[in-house]
């Protein structure tokens, strides 16, 4: 039998065994992915956030420093932070109890902060108020975590921006404190995130475009960070706040184009990875070509800034080495995002007539365009087709290549998207197609839509859409043989639309146009007789020629001029019923108008019965 021995009983600290464990997690959280995974269907979370009422600092401190790894983890869904509305406001209070709970608080609100909800919430918990003192504290690490915080609270949010401005941080301007984290002798890190602080309270409106802070400081400091210098995420960085920051802002756009040859400077962008053959350093190729996407993008993003206005900047984009060429490549590329911003850049180059007659022309864009339009996410496709709207310009060479390529069932297709802008964008393009086009064209328009889908448009709630169908009906109906070739076939159903949207709650925008397209059939040799044979259409023009709105009546009385015209076969006949209607009084009540046009075009229609 063994003899039983006694061992001395030893007594643990509760909070030290607490904290034990809890660095333990910690540990185990700093592994895998997998390892994460598992603490967070554990609900190691809540767990961890019950701990922070704790009265003890040392093991409130190792929770939080669990928490933060694992809130940091892309596997971890940031939601978990908001579902206890209880646990934002105490985060809030653990802030004054150290530095570390400030490093990590801040941390971690800096990683969840993902959409607009997440900035109201933490906004409303008073968020400025308690970080902003941080970014002056004696911790490197507190006042950069601080300094993220702002970055993403203030980023598309105007209300977040109008707080900042009015912030005080030691009785100095929270603008100032970004300011001097900008200088040159500040950490990269620090100077980026405080760039892109300034960056959107700018965008927010709220700091002046031609404020030195942002003309002298943050786009100076931003050009900075595209430099050769700089390690690749941190190029990929400063150029999206650049092309962010200026892209509303032709001024911006003028200055930094300017800047230490910042146009040049992103050619280096698209040289990632290098050869394959000058590259030893296996880790080095690795990052090389994981940041080569994301480069390229970012290139592409700050030329279509640069070059959304001015003509000079556009010239010097597409001379630059290659560029045409490395955007065509873009639009085939395996990247979504990166095909997005290339489609984007042609886009901002694609606004140029020079542009368009020379490079466009000279490179084919068209083809690429075409093949990205074949099938791709719809932010693509918006893009791509808002692109192709240009190149369908009447003075753009690409129009008739195009226009053999079978363009136009695809736009008509567009025309059925869910999403407003592509239909905006495809019934543009058809537009843009039908402008001065000859008859064949127009016809194949017209049968490839199909009345159905035309009338659809017509009653589109997007007014946009509606606009540009409008539009599209009176580049068809121009130019008489046309008019009355599109209106013997379609008439009925085109009058019946024009009817219901002048009786309808339209805008006068609206009106004016579809008073237009009246005026257009007016003009045809047999189209005018759908008017002239309709009392209730005559009686809404006429009802139009005394309304309040000078464009409305100025394009009613076009209409007028048009069905009385004499030197048109049937001209008395119609001059007589038109008379008989009342419509010769209203006219030389017009010719006493005040606005002069509407005047001049009264005064060209009694002319018609005086001849």
């Amino acid at each position: 039998m063994l003899k039983s021995t006694t061992t001395k009983q030893r007594f643990f600290h509760p909070a030290c065994c607490l904290s034990d464990r809890a660095v333990v997690l910690g540990s185990l959280a700093m592994g895998t992915e997998n390892n994460i995974k598992s603490l967070v269907d554990c609900h190691i979370i809540p767990a961890l956030l019950q701990g922070l009422l704790c009265s003890d600092l040392i093991f409130i401190e190792a929770c939080l420093r669990c928490l933060r790894t694992i809130f940091i983890s892309p596997v971890t869904p940031v939601q978990l932070l908001y579902t206890d509305p209880t646990v934002i406001p105490h985060l809030m209070s653990l802030l004054s109890r150290s530095q570390h709970t400030q490093e990590y608080i801040t941390q971690i609100f800096a990683h969840c902060c993902k959409t607009p909800e997440h900035q109201t919430v933490l906004f409303n918990h008073g968020a400025i108020q308690n970080i902003a003192p941080l970014l002056i504290s004696p911790s490197y690490k507190v006042r950069m975590q601080a300094l993220k915080c702002f970055s993403v609270l203030a980023y598309e949010n105007a209300q977040v921006s109008m707080t900042l401005v009015n912030v005080l941080v030691d009785g100095e301007q929270l603008s100032q404190v970004f300011v001097r984290m900008m200088q040159r002798d500040k950490p990269i890190e620090m100077q980026l995130t405080a760039a892109k602080c300034l960056t959107y309270m700018c965008r927010a409106g709220d700091i002046r475009t031609d404020d030195n802070c942002i003309v002298l400081k943050t786009l100076p400091c931003l050009v900075r960070m595209c430099s050769k210098e700089r390690l690749l995420e941190e190029r990929v960085e400063g150029a999206e706040t650049l092309a962010y920051l200026m892209e509303t802002d032709i001024e911006l756009q003028r200055i930094a184009s300017v800047t230490d040859h910042l146009v040049s400077m992103l050619a280096d962008y698209f040289k990632y990875p290098s050869s394959v053959s000058a590259i030893t350093d296996i880790k080095r190729l690795d990052h090389d070509l994981k940041h080569a996407h994301e480069l390229r993008q970012a290139a592409f993003k700050l030329y279509a800034s640069l070059g959304s206005n001015d003509e000079d900047i556009r010239k010097k984009i597409t001379e630059t080495e290659n560029m045409m060429d490395r955007i065509v490549s873009g639009l085939s590329e395996s990247s979504i995002k990166v095909r997005l911003a290339a489609v984007r850049c042609l886009h901002s180059l694609s606004r140029s007539v020079q542009q368009l007659r020379t490079s466009f022309h000279d490179h084919a864009v068209w083809k690429p365009l075409m093949k990205l339009l074949q099938n791709a996410p719809d932010e693509v496709l918006v893009m791509a087709s808002s692109t192709l709207c240009n190149l369908l310009l009447e003075f753009s060479p690409s129009k008739e290549p195009i226009l053999e390529s079978g363009v136009i069932e695809l736009l008509c297709s567009l025309t059925q998207s869910d999403s407003p802008a592509l239909r905006v964008n495809s019934i543009w393009a058809l537009m843009n197609m039908a402008f001065q086009a000859d008859q064949k064209v127009k016809v194949e328009i017209v049968q490839a839509l199909g009345t159905e889908q035309l009338f659809r448009l017509l009653s589109d709630p997007d007014t946009n859409v509606l606009m540009k169908t409008l539009g599209l009906l009176r580049n068809l109906l121009s130019t008489r043989p046309h008019i009355d070739q599109i209106m013997s076939s379609h008439g009925k159903q085109i009058m019946q639309a024009v009817t219901l949207i002048l009786e309808g709650e339209h805008s006068i925008e609206v009106k004016e146009q579809t008073l237009c397209i009246l005026a257009n059939i007016a003009d045809g040799n047999t189209a005018k007789e759908l008017i002239m044979t309709n009392d209730d259409m005559l009686q809404k023009i006429k009802y139009y020629m005394g309304h309040s709105n000078v464009k409305l009546q100025l394009a009613a009385t076009f209409c007028i001029s048009n069905l009385i015209w004499n030197e048109e076969n049937g001209s008395q006949e119609r001059q007589d019923k038109l008379r008989e209607m009342g419509f010769v009084d209203i006219l030389h009540k017009l010719t006493q108008a005040s606005d002069p046009n509407l005047c001049d075009r009264a005064k060209t229609a009694m002319q018609q019965y005086l001849a």
